[in-house]
Formats: C-alpha cells, structure tokens, sequence
C-alpha cells in the first residue's frame, strides 16, 4: 500500500532513525524461517517503550495503516509477514528486564526481551524461564504464538507460564489484562485471550511471566527403538503412568542421519527417544528406572546418560540441530515445517501415518516432536523453485492434519497458525470460529492488525 505523506512525516518526528523505509530494512522484515513467500512491509518501526507502541499504532488508526507486530522472525507459518503492507514494528529495542520478584517466583520483561537473554538475567538468583522452542524467540513473540518446546511436557507452554500483559490496543488504547496473583475469578480472562492471537487483536508490550526453581538434579538420556511405533508407544506410556519427565523427545532414523552428517556426531541411525529429568537426586533415580522399564518393555536399548552441563550439551546437540541438519541435506532448500499435535493415545498412530506418507516421497524429510505432549513435526527441505514439490507437500501436510483433527488434536500444536494454518480453523473450530471473528470485529473494526492471519480469507477481508 501506499503510506501517507503525513503518516510518514508524524512518524520520522516521533522515532527519527528509529522510522525507516529502507529496501533493506523492508526486506529484513518480509519473510519467515520457513516455505511462505516473502512479503515486505512498506516502512519500519523500532519503538523503545509502550508509550511510543501507543502513538504509533493511534497513527495507523488514524490513516488506515495495517500494522504487524515483529520479535526476531523466527516464527514458521508466515506469522509476522507484512500481507498487506503498511509498517513493521519491530520490538526488538524494548528489550529490557523490568523487574524479577523472587519471592513471587515471577518477573516483568519488555516483548523485546528474548528467552535467553532472560535466563541469562536470571542465572544468579537460582531461578529461570523453562519455555524453550528452539530459536532464541523474543518473549512477546512467544507470548503471541501460544509458542511451546522441549519442557512443556513438565513446566507448560506459554499459556501456563504467562500471568499478565500489557497490551495496545488497535486504537491506540494501553490496558493491563490483570493483576499479578497466581489466580483470580474477577471478569473475563483477557490474558489468555491475547496470548496466541498473533498480534491480531493488539500488541503485546510488556509480559509478567512465572518463573521456575532450578531443579537440583538434572540427568539426560538417550535411547534408541527398533521402530518408530516402539518409541511413540514408550513415550506415550511414561505419560500416561505419570513419570514426570522434563523432556521426551522424538527423532527418526532420516533425521539422526541428517544430524550426523551435519554435525559429525555418531549417533545409530535408529528411531531416537532424547530425555530428561529434574529433580532431586533420589527422585532422578527412581524415574531413570521406572523409564528404564517402559523403554525395555518396547524394546528400547542402548542407553546413553549424561549428567554435566557440558555432557547434557553434547547429548542434546543432536535434537537442537535437527530443523538445519534436514535442511543441509539439499544445497539451497527451504524448509517447511508441518505441525500437529494429538491426544497422548492417539500420537504412536499418527507419527506411523506420517512415516508411511513420507515412504515414497522424494523430498528429504525428517520427523521430530515433542512427543511427551502429542505433539510433532515433518520438516521437508523442498526446492523454493517447484511447484510440484510445494504441491505433493501440501497434500502430505493436509493428510497429516486431517488424521490429527479427525483424532480431535489440532492443525498447529506451537507454530500458531499465521497465513499456513488458516484453511485448516473452520473444520478444526466450526461455530466457534465465527465467535473468534466477531471479537476480531469487536476491537480490530477495520482489520488492520496483522491482517489476513488466522481467519481463513472468507473471513480475512478488511
């Protein structure tokens, strides 16, 4: 679209260098990690406090700008591209820890601030932040995504972790959607409301978030399984008897051979389980074991431990290079990342429907998940330039979320659903999704935050 004259000029005043329309800076903002194609914004933002987020986005009321809300564009379903145009407001200044209240086992963080830097801040207090979706995301992205990872299957996503935020409104309007106590019955839960909307009902400027104790044992594992059944079926048990794991991760044979090669590891090239567990030292003890047990009844072996930080980095390095080592397989892929997520009985017979879709498919593929809570991924590292790759993809993803829908899962366990989940909301949502659309009409009347994500483009329009 085209910006104002006015617009332009109101905003060079208020943020100087801080506005630019730059082809660089437009481009830094156009795209995503994954297959969506790139679209730019027509200017961006760099705002430095919830007062300047205010003023800016009053001024797109006022001329009709759309405006999407940018943390360090790691998302995967085309969740921050500009779709429309107008201004990009990246919130990656507002990167500030406003204040850690041990006692309350909490903190206050600007959006801008990412998970790491977080747990950076909190290293001497004994305390962190557990949520952990791989890239060092910004916690109002996360926030925004309903993002998860690793440890959800122990601490929760960010819908379990998050007690408050303070929000923009489309008019410009700051609210708080509530009080710092770890529960209340007072009104409608606003806080959950906006956590996941992706920025289409408000920008999120500042998260008050729970914070954890640092477990005095932690000890990790790996262990392989003849197939992938037997090591969905063995996770699925541990969950269902209650083992509190603080990670269970899945891999295939084609991703650890991927991850090798990438990284020079040996891993066997078998269906890979990656665990962990916190605690104390007697409680570590007692769920090695118990696992030890389940992993053996679904012939489970090889077992490798590691308890030092440095040796839990090395065990992990596999799973945490698994999303690039799929895409170094093939000399300039782009990756496509499908994501479900299952009732923990019905994952040992999604991931086997998964694995026979990809039998015969001819593009490099990997599955991983974060199968402690149902949820997994097929990674594809397709050439950018086929469209019959994108086609036969598009069909395997769309198979995928049928067989988790018709299991009553969801077409998006963590990536939220952006611009590549959206046809997928009527027939996971149905009435419910129309009641979605009128709160979007109810505070976005004209559709200019992050427009043309999540509703499907029926319902899309401005």
């Amino acid at each position: 679209m085209t910006l104002a004259p006015d617009f332009i000029q109101l905003l060079g005043t208020l943020l100087g260098d801080r506005f630019t329309q730059s082809l660089a800076d437009r481009e830094a903002h156009a795209g995503t990690e994954a297959h969506h194609v790139p679209m730019p914004p027509d200017a961006v933002a760099r705002p430095v406090s919830t007062e300047e987020v205010s003023q800016i986005v009053n001024l797109c009321a006022f001329y009709g700008t759309p405006v999407v809300a940018y943390g360090n564009g790691s998302s995967l379903e085309g969740n921050a591209t500009a779709a429309e145009g107008g201004l990009c407001l990246d919130m990656t200044l507002m990167n500030r820890v406003l204040e850690v209240r041990p006692g309350d086992l909490d903190c206050t963080v600007e959006a801008g601030v990412t998970r790491e830097a977080l747990n950076d801040h909190l290293r001497h207090t004994g305390l962190f932040f557990p949520v952990d979706p791989g890239a060092n995301a910004t916690l109002g992205g996360m926030t925004a995504t309903r993002a998860s990872g690793t440890t959800a299957v122990r601490y929760g996503t960010m819908a379990d972790n998050v007690i408050c935020l303070t929000i923009v409104l489309p008019d410009g309007q700051v609210i708080r959607t509530a009080r710092r106590a770890r529960k209340s019955s007072a009104g409608y839960d606003l806080t959950h409301l906006f956590t996941g909307s992706e920025g289409t009902l408000g920008i999120i400027t500042e998260v008050t978030l729970r914070l954890h104790g640092r477990p005095e044992a932690v000890r990790s594992a790996r262990c392989i399984f003849p197939d992938p059944l037997s090591a969905s079926e063995a996770a699925s048990t541990a969950i269902q008897i209650g083992l509190p794991l603080a990670r269970i991760e899945y891999l295939d044979a084609g991703c650890i051979r991927a991850v090798n090669a990438l990284s020079g590891l040996s891993e066997p090239p078998a269906d890979t389980l990656f665990l962990e567990f916190h605690g104390s030292e007697a409680g570590v003890d007692e769920q090695v074991a118990l696992f030890e047990e389940i992993a053996a009844e679904h012939g489970g072996t090889g077992f490798r431990w590691a308890a030092t930080e440095a040796e839990r980095a090395k065990l992990w390095a596999a799973r945490h290079s698994a999303y690039t080592a799929t895409l170094r397989q093939r000399a300039g892929a782009r990756g496509w990342a499908t994501d479900v997520c299952v009732p923990i009985s019905a994952l040992p017979g999604c991931i086997d429907h998964a694995k026979r879709l990809l039998a015969d498919c001819p593009v490099p593929a990997s599955i991983m998940g974060h199968v402690g809570d149902g949820n997994f991924h097929v990674v594809f590292a397709i050439d950018p330039e086929s469209e019959d790759e994108r086609a036969l993809v598009a069909r395997i993803n769309d198979s995928m979320v049928e067989r988790a829908l018709a299991c009553d899962g969801t077409c998006t366990g963590e990536h939220g659903v952006g611009l590549g989940k959206r046809k997928y909301m009527r027939r996971e949502h149905g009435a419910a999704l129309e009641v979605m659309h009128r709160i979007k009409a109810a505070l976005d009347p004209y559709g200019l935050m992050n427009p043309r994500k999540i509703f499907p483009d029926d319902q899309a329009a401005r």
